[in-house]
């Protein structure tokens, strides 16, 4: 569930559930460093929007593609 709401004068706030244990992990990691839960789901978020992006972006625009086994063998890419 999503939850979206905004406060005059601020950023939207974004409310959703999580698992019980990623709840904890993100609070642990929130106190062990400083930071905000917010900010740690925020960076996610954006980090995770970004490479959506590039990824639709890169299928608008094909290109030459690489097999796993061709770049381990080193061939020549420049192709």
């Amino acid at each position: 569930m999503l939850y979206v709401y905004s406060a005059s004068g601020e950023y939207p706030m974004l409310a959703i559930r999580l698992p019980e244990e990623i709840e904890q992990r993100l609070a642990d990691l929130a106190a062990k460093t400083g930071r905000s839960k917010s900010f740690y789901a925020r960076e996610a978020i954006l980090e995770h929007l970004e490479d959506a992006y590039l990824g639709a972006e890169r299928l608008k625009t094909p290109a030459k593609r690489w097999t796993q086994e061709e770049l381990e063998a080193g061939l020549d890419l420049d192709d």
